[in-house]
């Protein structure tokens, strides 16, 4: 005879209509609450704690990022800690995270438009809002503004993702691209620039007009919100008093 543990109840004595999966038959998935959307993918708990209270452990993964936010700042190493969770329950869990960023890229890369910032931040938001460390990415324009390629730069710090107007423009120039883009991301939330920001964007900007290959903006991501240097009252007219025409 199955006994109660000290975890609770087994989920086979959980009314059936309580239970994640009948429960998503009955009323649909959006009924589900974070964690039994979780127990429904994982299937099967641990020995003595049944596949939801196990969820909602992995939901209080992160005391930063409560709920699923914790699950984007998190890795194999760590999940596999928790007790219950082995290798393939871990890997499920990074593929759930990825699936995330993957349909968020996929529902926005038809209204896509480079000419646009609130459009390439959307983006991109979800790929570099949950980074721990910021990193700056390249995007490399043709001559009608469509996306060549998108080449991540540097990886840095908390604060800080150091690169060089040499290093930019090798890679601008080995994809023959007509026009750049850059994009970083602030992992405090918070996008409003740095001076280091606004300096290495005046540096940039300038070595392109010499190249002929003219920055377009500089955007920061912060955590669903942005800011476009390029429309940034006072900061783009210190970078682009003498824009590019």
């Amino acid at each position: 005879m199955k006994s109660r543990t000290s975890y609770g109840v087994l989920l086979t004595e959980i009314p059936e209509e309580e239970r994640p999966y009948e429960k998503c038959l009955k009323s649909g998935p959006c009924s589900l609450t974070d964690a039994e959307l979780i127990a429904v993918l994982l299937r099967s708990g641990s020995q003595g704690e049944n596949v939801l209270l196990l969820a909602r452990r992995i939901c209080g993964i992160s005391s930063s990022y409560p709920g699923l936010l914790g699950l984007y700042h998190t890795n194999l190493q760590e999940l596999t800690k928790i007790r219950g969770i082995g290798p393939v329950k871990a890997v499920q869990l990074l593929c759930i995270t990825e699936l995330s960023k993957r349909f968020s890229r996929a529902r926005l890369s038809r209204d896509l438009n480079f000419n646009d910032p609130a459009s390439i931040a959307d983006y991109y938001m979800e790929d570099l809002r949950h980074e721990d460390r910021e990193e700056l990415h390249l995007l490399m324009l043709d001559g009608r503004n469509h996306l060549i390629s998108d080449q991540k730069i540097s990886m840095g710090t908390v604060n800080m993702a150091p690169a060089s107007p040499r290093e930019i423009f090798l890679k601008a120039l080995s994809s023959s691209a007509v026009s750049i883009i850059l994009l970083h991301n602030h992992p405090s939330g918070d996008p409003a620039p740095s001076e280091d920001d606004i300096g290495i964007t005046a540096r940039v900007l300038h070595a392109g007009e010499l190249i002929g290959i003219p920055l377009l903006d500089h955007i920061i991501i912060g955590d669903s919100c942005y800011v476009s240097l390029r429309e940034c009252a006072g900061v783009s007219e210190r970078i682009w008093k003498h824009g590019s025409k």
